[in-house]
């Protein structure tokens, strides 16, 4: 019998806590670091023939991983059938990126019908388990409040909790939560401090929205010469924010400010402040 045929002829366990005894914590702990280590060199085919007998025990972030290589083709042909049997089993074995990874084909409609309700609840799980990328989906369909009611206290708290664990769109909201005055005061050195955090970890619409700041003075001093560095940032990083302010910015400096912004622009993004 093949991979894949393991992988698909077998009765995986459903909803288990914990493998069988016999396999061990450790025993399966370091498995899952060999399986790891050859994922990292794109073997995945070795990986998944560690992961598969130990998503068979009921290992839940081993079933994650097997239902994520079927959905992106690493290792096995792709299959939305197949990845949404294994990602279920690994959320409904309590394991927040098996969560996260099951929102996300309901959220898209891959092999099931888009249902972005049913993926906000995914989402809350994994969220509510701590995985920091679905605390920002979260907050993000939140804000939006166009496919699950909004609730902005709700989305600032979900986008607070991922952005200490270092999700940079997270941060960005929250500027833009500050900004425009969404569930919190408006509050422009807030947002100021948001954009820079994210913006220093390389969030092109964050340079954008920071530069602006620094055009307009709002929440930091005025400074051209730093606004039009962020702004030539978060142009190269292709954020459409950007271009409404860039031609203002060129026409308030001089040459000297313009060539010293242009180097400024080249350098290595400057260390960001911890987030708190």
């Amino acid at each position: 019998m093949g991979l894949r045929g393991f992988l698909t002829g077998l009765r995986p366990q459903r909803g288990a806590d914990a493998p069988d005894e016999a396999v061990g914590e450790a025993s399966v702990a370091a498995q899952m670091a060999q399986a790891y280590a050859a994922a990292e060199a794109h073997d995945y085919e070795s990986a998944l023939a560690i992961w598969g007998p130990l998503a068979h025990q009921g290992v839940a972030r081993a079933q994650n991983n097997i239902g994520k290589c079927f959905s992106d083709g690493l290792g096995v042909d792709r299959d939305s059938a197949l990845a949404l049997r294994w990602l279920t089993l690994a959320a409904e074995g309590g394991d927040p990126v098996g969560q996260r990874h099951l929102a996300e084909i309901y959220f898209k409609g891959e092999g099931v019908p888009a249902n972005a309700v049913r993926a906000a609840e995914l989402y809350r799980m994994a969220a509510e388990g701590g995985d920091g990328p679905a605390q920002d989906m979260l907050s993000w369909m939140l804000v939006e409040g166009e496919m699950i009611p909004g609730d902005l206290s709700d989305a600032k708290r979900w986008a607070e909790a991922a952005a200490a664990q270092g999700i940079v769109p997270a941060m960005t909201r929250l500027g833009m939560m500050y900004h425009n005055a969404l569930g919190v005061e408006r509050d422009a050195v807030a947002a100021a401090r948001w954009w820079d955090k994210a913006a220093a970890l390389g969030d092109a619409d964050a340079q954008a929205m920071l530069g602006a700041a620094y055009q307009l003075g709002a929440g930091v001093p005025h400074d051209g010469v730093a606004a039009l560095m962020w702004l030539l940032r978060a142009h190269a990083g292709a954020s459409p924010l950007a271009e409404s302010f860039i031609p203002s910015t060129f026409a308030a400096l001089s040459d000297a400010e313009i060539a010293r912004a242009r180097k400024l622009a080249e350098l290595p993004l400057p260390l960001p402040e911890p987030v708190s």
